[in-house]
């Protein structure tokens, strides 16, 4: 795929890494300002560290740190996660790395699998179970049911999820409506109900 060379570079550029820290951080800003959703109490930080996999050099501690809270109010104490670009629920991998990486697996040989492998410093039975995730279990979820109906004509459920980046470009008047790197962010906010407190009733 000519695109692929885009998306590798993405895997290791850490400046792309810390844009979605940047969007998790306003997403955490948000979720703050509502407060509990149990008592509406005042939401504390509460952040906890997460060791992602496949993070790329020149990233810093809070980049491992992932963004939540805690009601403030005694009897409460309410946990609240808020969506994520960069954590793709309890998946050790990064969500871009576990995005992309399927991405470029899509119509590979063997052979070329075992690379893809080597390059992303990824076992190649990892990479086989987030085939079988993206194809199987996504597609089974109470979220896709619903957002799929979005999408005209209907997405190859077969091809997850190089099928759903096809979909995802930029604002038609923007200067760069193929840019990679924007393609990646929208499908990552698309998939952002599979994470944080939303995740266990989108399945």
């Amino acid at each position: 795929m000519g695109r692929s060379p885009l998306y590798r570079d993405l895997l290791a550029d850490a400046s792309f890494h810390k844009r979605l820290r940047k969007f998790d951080e306003e997403l955490g800003q948000a979720a703050r300002a509502e407060g509990c959703l149990r008592c509406s109490g005042v939401l504390h930080s509460a952040r906890f560290p997460r060791k992602p996999r496949g993070r790329p050099a020149g990233l810093g501690v809070e980049d491992e740190r992932r963004i939540s809270f805690c009601c403030a109010v005694d009897g409460c104490r309410k946990r609240r996660t808020p969506a994520s670009l960069r954590f793709l629920g309890s998946k050790l991998y990064l969500a871009a790395v576990v995005v992309l990486v399927a991405v470029l697996r899509h119509g590979m040989t063997v052979p070329r699998i075992q690379r893809l492998s080597e390059l992303a410093g990824i076992d190649r039975r990892t990479i086989e179970r987030w085939q079988v995730w993206w194809r199987k279990v996504v597609p089974a979820t109470a979220f896709w049911r619903n957002a799929r109906a979005a999408f005209m004509p209907p997405l190859d459920e077969a091809r997850l999820p190089d099928a759903l980046i096809e979909r995802f470009t930029v604002m038609p008047e923007a200067r760069f409506q193929h840019d990679a790197p924007d393609r990646l962010i929208a499908l990552l906010r698309f998939l952002a109900p599979l994470t944080g407190d939303a995740r266990m009733r989108a399945f």
